[in-house]
């Protein structure tokens, strides 16, 4: 078994549709969806805003690579077309394979350029750190540390305070 989290965002399009699409998609597998949050964009600053949410889900018989699929076949059901000249540009979903657990709790790495794991910016990112928090509020990211420290004092602390809760945009757990 393995427990995997995994970030979500969209900007494009009806982008809480496409959140809730991505949990959908990924059907009894979904534990938990955090709260939702409109976040600017990270990178290529010339698009518009995100919503951005995080789940944990857990599959008896999925490998990280499995979780790797289903994230891309929840982004091509999405519409998600990507642009090789534009690496962070608008998206109608975007699913980022964050960290993998196997079933003895331990953390999967992995340095593969198609799937590292833990995910290589995700310390960085309070798009991801700040929803993860709300499923997750004492969680660790591996190889960097508390969820919680990571957005308060590292490099992520400065855009947590552009982040804007979104409470009236629910993502149900379940399909």
């Amino acid at each position: 078994m393995t427990r995997a989290v995994l970030s979500l965002g969209s900007n494009l399009g009806d982008r809480l549709d496409h959140l809730r699409s991505a949990v959908h998609a990924l059907g009894d597998s979904v534990l938990v969806v955090s709260g939702v949050y409109e976040t600017p964009p990270w990178g290529d600053t010339d698009q518009p805003a995100y919503l951005n949410a995080v789940l944990l889900a857990a599959d008896p018989a999925a490998t990280p690579r499995d979780w790797l699929e289903r994230a891309r076949a929840a982004e091509r059901a999405a519409g998600r077309t990507r642009d090789p000249a534009r690496r962070f540009g608008p998206r109608t979903l975007d699913v980022d394979v964050i960290a993998v657990w196997t079933d003895d709790d331990e953390p999967v790495l992995s340095d593969d350029p198609e799937l590292t794991l833990p995910h290589p910016r995700a310390h960085l990112r309070a798009f991801v750190l700040r929803p993860w928090i709300d499923i997750q509020p004492y969680g660790r990211l591996p190889g960097h540390g508390w969820l919680t420290d990571l957005l308060t004092t590292g490099p992520a602390a400065a855009d947590a305070l552009d982040l804007r809760p979104r409470p009236e945009l629910a993502i149900e757990s379940r399909a």
